[in-house]
């Protein structure tokens, strides 16, 4: 039996594998290899340190080989003494790489190859010479930039005397130029695979605000997760060789990881939920990916996750096994249900809305991949749109996507993944609809400009927003993006609709909306017709959800009035925390809707706005020098806003190299009206280098109110 065990040598920074040879022969009748013909091997040095440092995985948490496609790394064998000298161009000898649990050449899951002069790069090769002092031979190995990612054995074949080597994972390689994943800028290269810090962006596109996450994608365990991630999709289950296979290719690993990592027709990841959050975790409470990640390979799915959850976890794992990701945010984002590109809302004769499948969401988040798309063209190369949030279903399953962004702002509508539902999401049109008492639908007011505003990602190198608005779609109103609207509805045989003159209704808001406050916002309805206008005017106000789930009324006034020709009418409305605390979600979104109704002329108005209501500030304050592995202290403190107690509050602080990778939650019961909620907590940076602290306070009535501070860890 061949018997290996992994040590640590602290001199030299590496992991040697020490090899014990005993009787691992072929087991053919025929083998009759003279063993002073081969290399008599004491141990393995997989070179952990310089080929993690070359191959960008340095900051993984873990002492193990782990490496990227296309691009040379090197073993050392260390001979027994009296073994046979290493003769380059005279010794030979065989090494084969295998994964997945049915290696198989013809599945490139198996490769064989000798040594040749020089190694390739685009074929798996290998090339080896000797150390002056004869008992030690290095050897390069190369792998093909299109080999299967995930974890692989090692072997030396010597005339058929196999000795392992050990194993190592293989990820995708955004240096290497035959990678699909090639990306040529080394900062967005240190941005989209190595950066383990973002920012997603939530609220509305006029109150716009980045909430920190912690991406983790190199802390202890997470790639094996990632992996197993993999392995549970049930593409492998029915069929590993030939998922094995296709995991060669990003467009097959982003797909399965768009349906992974929701739980609606597997046990993926993630349940999603937007209304009951009992059993679980609310979704505003998470900060990072580590926890989910870990939670899901103890026991299954975990709940909930919305959204920016279901997003940040596909970045993490993307980024873990090498694919350029970003997190994008999409604001007026369209849930178009019936794939008509138009987002049809429906009215009765009151103003009271009628349910619909179509929607229109403050926010959307999904993730960006990059990759080439030989299935579509060179043209259709570059970012690429994925959703993990299970909207609807893609060949019957919960995913969406990858589908080329270029594909979107052209509307090619017949591109491949999803090309239809992504551009309805980002550039759909609306239009509103009253259904009168003889059942017939009136439109009386539309927008081509609502949806897939300030579609933001965080930016290069910053904390700063990058708006790529232009890379979805062309400037609103443009003669491109008009058409190319009207290309994606040809393919959808419609017709665009257009927009009635008349009644301008718009919605002011107050200046300070902070959640605990009482607010007064005002609809104002100009005329601009010829003549005088008589209508009912109607101002509500409702609870509602990122994704444009409507809630409970939280205010309502009305009046009939008599407009002159060029003149305005103001209608206010009182909004006061005892009428909408209670109903809002812990996204703190009021919509306001004014509706103008003229029975007379069949004339119907609205206007829509939906409020964002500030939140609270965390101070975050770090007591003495932070150093490695020594304890450092966190105070942290919040003023309640609201008129009234906060009962189980909390803090909980989170990061990369500082927390052990685990949250830490420092419970502190009630705070008064308008009084501080205060708390201290310890924690040990456990890596050196920059990082980010990230802080969540928690209560009964006030959620997800979250802040960050950049962290300095000294030697």
């Amino acid at each position: 039996m061949l018997q290996i065990s992994l040590r640590s040598s602290s001199s030299a920074g590496h992991i040697e594998a020490e090899v014990w040879l005993s009787s691992q022969m072929s087991r053919d009748k025929n083998f009759t290899a003279d063993m002073s013909q081969v290399l008599d091997i004491e141990r393995c040095d997989l070179d952990i340190k310089n080929n993690s440092s070359s191959h960008h995985t340095d900051r993984c948490a873990e002492e193990r080989l782990i490496v990227r496609r296309g691009q040379p790394f090197n073993v050392i064998l260390h001979l027994k003494p009296g073994s046979r000298e290493f003769k380059p161009g005279e010794t030979n000898f065989t090494l084969i790489v295998e994964t997945g649990p049915l290696p198989r050449k013809e599945s490139d899951t198996k490769a064989s190859f000798g040594l040749s002069e020089s190694i390739v790069d685009t074929e798996w090769s290998a090339s080896a010479s000797n150390d002056p002092s004869g008992n030690r031979v290095s050897v390069s190995i190369c792998s093909s930039p299109n080999a299967p990612i995930g974890v692989y054995s090692l072997t030396l074949d010597q005339e058929g005397q196999k000795t392992s080597l050990g194993k190592f994972t293989l990820l995708f390689n955004a240096w290497c130029h035959g990678d699909a994943v090639y990306m040529r800028s080394e900062t967005k290269r240190q941005e989209y695979v190595l950066e383990q810090h973002g920012q997603v962006y939530r609220g509305t596109h006029k109150r716009i605000k980045g909430k920190p996450w912690n991406f983790g994608q190199f802390e202890s365990g997470i790639l094996d997760i990632c992996l197993k991630i993999l392995d549970d999709n049930p593409k492998f289950v029915s069929d590993a060789d030939k998922d094995c296979f296709a995991r060669r290719n990003p467009i097959y690993v982003t797909r399965v990881l768009s349906a992974m990592i929701n739980s609606n027709d597997d046990r993926g990841v993630l349940v999603g939920e937007w209304e009951e959050f009992s059993g679980g975790v609310h979704p505003g409470m998470w900060t990072g990916s580590g926890e989910i990640l870990r939670k899901w390979a103890e026991s299954g799915p975990v709940r909930y996750g919305q959204c920016w959850v279901f997003a940040a976890i596909a970045c993490t794992v993307s980024r873990a096994l090498g694919i350029p990701c970003r997190v994008v945010t999409n604001f007026g984002s369209a849930h178009d249900s019936d794939a008509n590109l138009v987002i049809e809302n429906l009215y009765d004769e009151n103003g009271e809305r009628i349910s619909g499948g179509d929607s229109v969401w403050n926010f959307h988040v999904w993730v960006d991949s990059w990759m080439t798309r030989p299935d579509l063209g060179t043209e259709f190369d570059g970012w690429q749109t994925s959703d993990p949030t299970p909207q609807e279903t893609s060949d019957g399953v919960f995913c969406c996507g990858p589908a080329s962004l270029r594909a979107i702002k052209e509307g090619e509508m017949t591109k491949k993944y999803d090309a239809p539902f992504i551009f309805a999401e980002v550039n759909a049109d609306v239009v509103e609809l009253v259904q009168l008492s003889t059942g017939e639908f009136v439109q009386f007011s539309g927008s081509t400009k609502s949806v897939g505003k300030f579609i933001s990602t965080k930016a290069v190198g910053s904390d700063e927003r990058h708006d790529i608005t232009h890379q979805y779609k062309y400037p609103e109103g443009s003669e491109d993006e008009r058409r190319v609207y009207e290309k994606a509805q040809h393919h959808n045989k419609l017709q665009q609709r257009g927009e009635e003159p008349g009644l301008r209704l718009k919605i002011k808001l107050a200046d300070n909306m902070i959640v605990g406050s009482d607010f007064e916002v005002n609809a104002v309805l100009t005329n601009n017709c010829m003549d005088t206008r008589t209508c009912t005017f109607l101002f509500f106000a409702r609870a509602v959800g990122y994704n444009g789930r409507q809630g409970e009324s939280c205010g309502f006034v009305s009046d009939k009035v008599e407009v002159p020709s060029g003149e305005e009418k103001r209608l206010s409305l009182k909004l006061k925390y005892d009428s909408y605390g209670s109903v809002i979600t812990s996204d703190r979104l009021i919509q306001l809707s004014a509706i103008t109704i003229d029975k007379k002329t069949i004339n119907y108005n609205k206007a829509e706005k939906t409020i964002v209501l500030d939140e609270p500030e965390i101070q975050i304050k770090l007591v003495g020098d932070v150093k490695l592995n020594q304890s450092v202290t966190a105070e942290l403190s919040l003023l309640n806003p609201l008129p009234e107690t906060l009962q189980d509050c909390s803090f909980t602080v989170e990061g990369v190299g500082l927390t052990d990778g685990k949250p830490i939650t420092k419970k502190i019961g009630a705070v008064s009206i308008k009084q501080e909620a205060k708390a201290s907590i310890e924690f040990k940076p456990t890596t050196a280098g920059s990082s980010v602290l990230l802080v969540n306070f928690d209560s009964i009535k006030l959620h997800n109110i979250k802040s960050s501070i950049n962290v300095v860890v000294k030697e």
